[in-house]
């Protein structure tokens, strides 16, 4: 007897790479992420969206959260049943505080007026959603959540 695997259909696509904490780095994030994204067919709209918040946040990794030795990693994963794109930028600096997510009218203001901390609120304009999260023994993630469906 013959019996043949019936063939599933992809649902969710996974990415992850390492890179060196510098400028050129960080460029590099969003290129691959770019191709990587175009490869899997996504809608152009979600895709530069993706770019604009994976060119911020590798670029806040690469300057901000420099440790010797350690890098940054982006992470994508497209979950095409559930219409969600997920990007993840993990960093080394844990021992700084995380940044907030900005809740109120006042405090988007404030940050606005502020020297630094402008790019996140760039994030948060392209996010569905977003946020922050330790990573154990020292660094953090920020994710951010792009809506696919319909799309």
């Amino acid at each position: 007897m013959h019996f043949t695997a019936p063939e599933c259909a992809v649902t969710v696509r996974v990415f992850s790479k390492r890179f060196s904490c510098t400028a050129r780095s960080a460029r590099l994030a969003r290129r691959v992420t770019v191709a990587t994204l175009d490869r899997w067919e996504v809608a152009r709209e979600i895709r530069d969206r993706a770019e604009a918040v994976v060119a911020e946040l590798a670029t806040n990794a690469a300057v901000h959260a420099w440790v010797r030795g350690r890098g940054f990693r982006v992470a994508l994963q497209w979950d095409t049943t559930r219409g969600l794109l997920l990007l993840e930028v993990t960093d080394a600096r844990g021992d700084r505080a995380l940044p907030r997510t900005a809740t109120s009218t006042d405090e988007r203001h404030t940050e606005a007026e502020s020297e630094s901390g402008r790019g996140l609120l760039m994030v948060a304009a392209h996010a569905d959603r977003w946020g922050v999260r330790s990573q154990p023994p020292s660094g953090k993630t920020v994710w951010v959540e792009l809506d696919t469906a319909g799309l």
